[in-house]
């Protein structure tokens, strides 16, 4: 469906039972909605209803062009807008990647929308923002932001067929290839790049607590968050609070381990 909120469309991809509880999903990058596919059977057998967004930049209806305008209070405030004309006072969040900062922002600036939140893979941003200041090691593990937040970024990552962005990919199987046919659609990855462009850790550093029911989840063998961050975020929340820890898993853990976060999803939600 679309939903037209904020002076933009932007695609909401609803399934479930009709009368089921509702849960958003926030993808990352350089996926979409459909990063989520793999878990939503089984949240559907348990009686929820999901809303996966493609945020924006993502939804063809939803891309600014000037860069401020992905400034993470933006996409905080699109989600809001994307519940409130859904009629939807209060869902489950499921964010992974950038919406999983997304989430954490709107848990903690929105906690009235916010049911339970699962975050998954990025930390608090609180607590990432305290690791890349004083941890070397999480400063290394974003060198590759610099890339991202260059002017020929988007050239580089589509040079010779997509070359750099397919082994970006390459943990998500043969999923990967959907998302690379996405991102050559003109202007949609030169969007997505904003977010990285926009990134500011004077944002990451005003996020509050969070106090609704949270599980983070985490995986140990991801190159892009270690260990101290995901630690660093017990300290950010005050509500029921659980770190689940994935060994062996990488950085795209709805399509690395859809069955595990299925479970860990459930059990925060409580069904």
């Amino acid at each position: 469906m679309e939903i037209k909120v904020r002076g933009m469309t932007f695609d909401v991809y609803a399934e479930g039972p009709a009368d089921g509880t509702p849960v958003l999903l926030l993808h990352g990058f350089p996926q979409d909605h459909r990063e989520f596919d793999l878990i939503l059977p089984r949240l559907h057998e348990k009686g929820l209803r999901t809303y996966a967004l493609d945020q924006r930049g993502y939804s063809p209806g939803a891309r600014p062009t000037d860069t401020t305008a992905y400034d993470l209070a933006e996409p905080v405030a699109d989600a809001v807008a994307v519940l409130d004309a859904l009629k939807i006072e209060r869902a489950h969040v499921i964010g992974h990647d950038w919406g999983a900062i997304v989430a954490w922002m709107l848990a903690a600036g929105h906690p009235d929308r916010v049911r339970t939140l699962v975050a998954v893979s990025v930390p608090h941003p609180r607590g990432l923002h305290v690791a890349l200041r004083n941890q070397p090691s999480q400063r290394l593990r974003f060198a590759y932001q610099k890339v991202f937040q260059s002017a020929y970024a988007e050239r580089l990552l589509l040079a010779r067929d997509a070359a750099v962005l397919r082994r970006l990919l390459k943990p998500t199987g043969p999923r990967a290839a959907q998302y690379v046919r996405a991102m050559q659609e003109p202007g949609r990855l030169d969007a997505t790049l904003n977010w990285y462009r926009a990134r500011s850790g004077r944002t990451l550093a005003k996020v509050g607590k969070v106090t609704v029911p949270t599980t983070y989840v985490w995986s140990d063998a991801d190159g892009t968050v270690g260990k101290p961050a995901a630690l660093a975020t017990a300290s950010w929340v005050t509500g029921d609070y659980r770190l689940v820890t994935l060994r062996g898993i990488g950085h795209f853990i709805p399509e690395e381990a859809p069955r595990a976060l299925a479970e860990v999803t459930l059990a925060r939600i409580g069904v």
